[in-house]
């Protein structure tokens, strides 16, 4: 028990537990998961168990384990433990918004370079990062043009020509 209000460094302890929290939540999830998909695994008759009962047992014991974690970091939270993630995680998000930013433009060519191709979806990720990251001057704006340029196009050329290499073209 606290005698006093908290503070911030507390708020971010209790932030920290909710997050290893939900990290044993996904461990159960994914361990649950596998040890179902590991049931069916085909069997040899000469093979009483099958191939699929040491992966079971191995993520059975791991479900366990992190049901076992969940309820002790369960009793260890206070009910507003919860909300008080939920700021924390938004302020954390607010901190590190190039990081987010640099993800979600990630994620968007990830979803882009099998309809644009290698060439346009690389030129225009490159020049959105560099555009995110480097200050916005003539001199660095060329720069990021060339770069941009010389590594989407340039490297694409460079694959198909040297070592015979396609990279993927596109559905457009």
């Amino acid at each position: 028990m606290t005698t006093g209000p908290e503070t911030a460094a507390d708020k971010r302890g209790e932030a920290g537990e909710v997050a290893r929290l939900l990290s044993y939540v996904a461990i159960l999830a994914v361990s649950a998961w596998l040890f179902f998909e590991a049931g069916s695994l085909p069997t040899s008759r000469w093979d009483v168990l099958g191939a699929g009962a040491f992966p079971q047992l191995v993520f059975g014991v791991l479900a366990l384990l992190a049901l076992a974690a969940i309820v002790g970091a369960l009793r260890g939270l206070r009910p507003a433990a919860l909300a008080d993630f939920g700021a924390a995680t938004l302020d954390w998000l607010k901190r590190r918004y190039l990081v987010v930013a640099l993800l979600a433009l990630f994620g968007i060519y990830l979803a882009v370079l099998p309809l644009a191709g290698f060439s346009p979806a690389t030129f225009v990720f490159l020049l959105a990062a560099q555009f995110l990251l480097l200050p916005r001057r003539p001199r660095t704006i060329a720069v990021a043009l060339v770069l941009a340029v010389v590594f989407s196009f340039g490297l694409n050329e460079l694959f198909a020509s040297v070592f015979n290499v396609f990279l993927p073209r596109g559905g457009f």
